[in-house]
């Protein structure tokens, strides 16, 4: 990725909605954009990205039409962060059973189900969170649109939870209700009023994830070598979770 002054270096909060989430007035997508010194570019933005990503022939032109949502102006990038409020991956054992009827054993509760939930989310669950599944909690919509774009604009795996298309843009997927228990991500949504609608809010937590991607990945928290790279990994702030067995 190329090196750029701290002016040039960006970082979006994604919120995401259903593809057709114009129908769905609850929940749409949400975008929120700050600069290196966290402040807002522009104003955030809600409604529904399948146009925009539609329409976007590479990832500088997605990105393009991003900042022209929220800002009047494209300030021409070196390098931005993008967080996605979505599943980005379904486990393998998933995978294994839709395209070979491959099963695996044993199946005990909903939280430790392979099927339902990736290893980054079962790791969630031992330790006192419940994230949705793409599988079971009816967000198969968003986790495909936030694929999707990852395929089209982020190819690159750089390592497990970090993507890429190997020169503009790095994606990590986020999970903002889990940062409420952050008290790195709290200081630093005390700069923020808040927007008024929970969308936009979670599109600001994903924002300051893709901060501290960008600017402060050493505090995140990072996983084992065991999680399949396919699999993707949430990323969090490593005081967001705490340890049962200690």
């Amino acid at each position: 990725m190329t090196n750029g002054s701290s002016s040039d270096r960006f970082f979006i909060g994604w919120d995401v909605g259903g593809w057709n989430c114009d129908r769905n007035k609850k929940s749409r997508d949400a975008i929120v954009i700050l600069n290196s010194r966290l402040s807002n570019i522009g104003k955030p933005w809600r409604g529904n990205l399948r146009t925009v990503i539609n329409e976007s022939a590479d990832t500088r032109a997605f990105l393009q039409k991003l900042f022209t949502l929220c800002a009047s102006h494209y300030p021409d990038p070196t390098q931005v962060t993008l967080a996605i409020d979505t599943p980005l991956g379904f486990s393998d054992q998933f995978v294994a059973l839709v395209t070979g009827y491959r099963h695996t054993e044993p199946l005990e509760h909903s939280g430790a189900n392979p099927y339902l939930f990736r290893q980054t989310e079962r790791y969630l669950f031992e330790r006192g969170l419940r994230p949705l599944s793409a599988v079971k909690d009816m967000i198969g919509s968003q986790a495909t649109k936030g694929m999707h774009v990852l395929a089209k604009f982020a190819p690159r795996t750089e390592c497990c939870g970090i993507w890429s298309d190997g020169q503009l843009l790095t994606a990590i997927e986020a999970y903002p209700a889990a940062c409420k228990s952050s008290r790195i991500l709290l200081e630093l949504a005390k700069r923020f009023a808040t927007f008024g609608h929970e969308d936009k809010d979670d599109a600001l937590t994903c924002a300051l994830m893709a901060y501290l991607l960008g600017e402060k990945r050493e505090i995140l928290l990072a996983p084992d070598q065991n999680v399949p790279l396919g699999e993707g990994w949430i990323g969090l702030p490593n005081d967001a979770v705490q340890d049962k067995s200690l």
